[in-house]
């Protein structure tokens, strides 16, 4: 019989964890060093000095340069990235140790994981490096607080962040005005309550809302908030009887493995487990895994530990990327380490928010059809990844949901069928039109024109680095007493 020829080849690959030892810092670390959550954290890199110390003469000084530059003038996140994660950029291959100077260099400019959890200024858009439509909270999560850090966007779903901080600090994060450190870009927001008083808030609203069954726990990272606190939270979640799904959002099961694999961690998700499977509730882990070199025996180790401590699932929740993953093989080969290697169910795309700085990474809306078409047929239907678009005051869309699309100005057009809760009396939202925006630079000649004719170009990049925070006002306002 003869093999027909296809687009995309699958073949199984095996996981691999490559030798931290072939980078200059690490040469003395130890297996058991390695698998301790607690040296991870410990020796994250934060700033350039630290990466030059881990990296010796492998990289040239034009690269810390352009990091530098971009610190000082674009970055919307601080600079954290885990031994894990680090460890991913550049792997060696069969055993070779990279060469220092011109050639790893250019290998780690060209890197997908370096591409987003290390972004330095050439990588970014000169023309439109923010969007004229770009924003803070491109989602508008604040508008809908319900208590401070509860989002209520959907009807039966509610948003817990829980915590501002995360174990990494991924260049792209949509929620960038209220995560991590401030920048010299992004005076970050705080918030007002203390931890257990905003705890309290949110139980409060979930028992008083019996409409809600369905609660995302997230922050920030919930890896980054002791165990025991976390614990706490969630058995008091599975006490509210209308709660039926929660969600634990964790970036760190890829980024920090070894905090869930450690012998406590899985005690304590065995126990929550158990409790929910007791009431008939279903507890997943979602992270976020945007490249298949990220997928390791480490990341494996970890999923494998949460579901045999009782999750039902295990799901990933990617951003589509320029530079990342913005190929078919891309996209398919990540899929296939998730679900062959790591027992991770493929689940969404998201493409890139819109976020100051941000315009290098995003992708029109065209391209996201595309690669969603072209994913079809290989993968069985439940790990099929949706690609969506999270489409400002309305929500995840799936890309072919698209009501009008004008591809010359880039300019797309969303309905919705359901209210927020910030729209109790607006008798227009359910046949208002919505919109969202491809990137200038994507569009054809004709559209880029209109753009800059339209927009007072200077002023954009103006306006995106002088953004001072968000202002409370309106959240408070939707704030339950």
């Amino acid at each position: 019989m003869t093999l027909v020829s296809q687009p995309y080849v699958y073949a199984r690959r095996p996981l691999v964890e490559p030798d931290w030892t072939r980078l200059p810092g690490w040469a003395a670390v130890s297996q058991a060093d390695w698998d301790s959550a607690q040296w991870q954290r410990v020796n994250c890199v934060r700033n350039i000095k630290q990466l030059r110390a881990l990296m010796g003469d492998l990289l040239d000084d034009r690269f810390y340069d352009d990091l530098a530059r971009d610190q000082a003038e674009r970055a919307t996140m601080s600079m954290l990235v885990p031994p894990q994660m680090l460890n991913t950029m550049v792997p060696a291959t069969d055993g070779a140790v990279p060469s220092a100077g011109h050639d790893f260099t250019e290998a780690f400019y060209a890197d997908p994981v370096r591409h987003y959890m290390l972004p330095v200024f050439s990588d970014r858009r000169t023309d439109w490096p923010s969007h004229p439509h770009a924003s803070r909270d491109s989602l508008h999560e604040h508008d809908m607080w319900v208590a401070e850090g509860l989002t209520h966007r959907y009807p039966t779903k509610v948003l817990a962040e829980l915590l501002p901080t995360c174990p990494q600090y991924c260049g792209h994060c949509t929620r960038m005005d209220l995560v991590g450190n401030s920048t010299p870009q992004v005076a970050k927001l705080k918030f007002d309550l203390k931890p257990v008083e905003r705890y309290a808030a949110m139980l409060d609203y979930l028992r008083s809302s019996p409409g809600v069954r369905d609660v995302v726990v997230s922050g920030g990272d919930v890896a980054n908030m002791p165990w025991k606190n976390l614990e706490a939270f969630v058995d008091e979640l599975l006490d509210i009887d209308n709660i039926r799904d929660i969600r634990l959002a964790t970036k760190a099961l890829m980024a920090l493995p070894q905090h869930w694999f450690a012998e406590d961690v899985v005690e304590g998700v065995a126990r929550v487990s158990a409790k929910a499977r007791a009431r008939g509730v279903s507890l997943a882990i979602h992270t976020h895994v945007n490249s298949a070199q990220s997928v390791t025996p480490s990341v494996e180790r970890a999923s494998r530990a949460m579901l045999d401590a009782g999750v039902r699932d295990v799901r990933n929740q990617g951003v589509l990327m320029r530079g990342v993953n913005d190929t078919t093989e891309a996209l398919l080969d990540l899929c296939f380490a998730l679900a062959d290697g790591a027992s991770i169910t493929p689940y969404y795309f998201y493409m890139c928010d819109m976020i100051p700085f941000a315009e290098h990474w995003r992708l029109s809306l065209a391209e996201a059809q595309h690669l969603q078409h072209s994913m079809m047929g290989y993968l069985p239907g439940f790990s099929t990844p949706r690609i969506v678009c999270d489409v400002p005051f309305v929500g995840k869309r799936w890309v072919h949901q698209v009501e009008e699309y004008d591809t010359e100005r880039g300019i797309s057009y969303w309905r919705k069928n359901y209210r927020t809760s910030i729209e109790g009396e607006d008798t227009e939202a359910l046949s208002r039109e919505y919109v969202y925006y491809d990137p200038i630079y994507t569009l054809p000649e004709e559209g880029r024109r209109w753009w800059h004719a339209s927009v007072d170009h200077e002023s954009v990049l103006a306006d995106a680095t002088r953004q001072a925070a968000t202002s409370r006002a309106a959240a408070q306002s939707q704030l339950v007493p």
